[in-house]
Parts: structure tokens; sequence; C-alpha cells
């Protein structure tokens, strides 16, 4: 057996009952959170003009700004809003010889980001007319590979909300 179906039998909805007793705190008693949002998601890229065609020209999420990297000289800072108030930023890091994305702990695992249904479907034929391959799908959400291999979400939910169930 994979360790992927080992997985898949194992059943660890005991465990996940303890923690939400423990520490989930219902929402009519949760205090507020002491943040005030995202303000930008920083990735790494190869390559400022690819990464800027993707996710302004098929993605459509508008680039908002671009300036040199404060803390690496010769490195590209720009960013992306990605509705509601969000941006989505990249750097380049020339010279570093970067490795390819790697899952890692600690890493990111995936940006989803929610987009209305129609605009959902428009996406999904817009990365496929563009040659991305979708590898995932379930539901309202479809996940796909971003120029450097970082894996997106387009989730056909409004924010707080996942398979019609409110996180938030």
């Amino acid at each position: 057996m994979t360790r992927l179906e080992d997985a898949e039998e194992m059943d660890r909805s005991n465990e996940w009952e303890r923690l939400r007793k423990a520490h989930l705190v219902a929402k009519e008693t949760r205090p507020v959170s002491s943040a005030n949002g995202v303000h930008h998601l920083a990735l790494l890229c190869s390559d400022v003009a690819q990464t800027i065609t993707f996710y302004q020209d098929v993605l459509e999420f508008p680039l908002t700004e671009l300036f040199e990297n404060r803390d690496y000289k010769g490195s590209t800072h720009f960013f992306f809003d990605i509705g509601n108030g969000n941006a989505l930023a990249f750097f380049d890091f020339p010279g570093l010889d970067l490795g390819p994305y790697l899952e890692v702990l600690g890493s990111m695992h995936h940006l989803a980001i929610s987009v209305a249904p129609d605009t959902h479907l428009h996406l999904k034929s817009k990365l496929k007319a563009a040659g991305v391959k979708i590898v995932f799908e379930h539901g309202n959400s479809f996940y796909f590979n971003g120029p450097d291999g970082e894996r997106l979400e387009l989730l056909a939910e409004p924010l707080g909300q996942m398979n019609g169930r409110a996180v938030l």
C-alpha cells in the first residue's frame, strides 16, 4: 500500500473532534482577530514578464505596482490585485539560482482564490486555451500550477466559506 492509500483509509474524526472541543471557540464568543487581513502574499518567480503575462493576461489579476525589492538589489517586487483589498506579490532573485518549487513542511501548499461562478468557468477556459493543465477538480474548485510550479486553486465560493460551510 502507498502512503496515500494508507491516508485514505485513516480515520482521524475522533482526533479532529477532540481538537475542536479543545480549541474552537463558538462564533458568538470568539475574540476579534488581532490582524487586519493579509497585506500581500509574496511568492518567488523565475521570470517577471512570464509571471505578469500569466497572472494579468490569463487570470485577469491586474498588475498594480512594480519596483526594486528593498531587501535584494536588482530584484523586482511586483503586485497584482486579487480583489477585496488583497494583493498577490512576487519577487525575482536574479543570480541566486533558486531551485524549482518544492512542497516541504512550512511551505505553501496552495493559494485558493475566490471567484464568482461565471468567472470560474471563464478562467478555466482561458487556462485550458493557454495550455495550462487542470490537475485536480472537485465540485466548484479546480487546481492548476502557475508558471513556476506554484499550486493554485480557483474556488467558486464566497470568501469565508468552504464546501458551503462557514469557516469565518
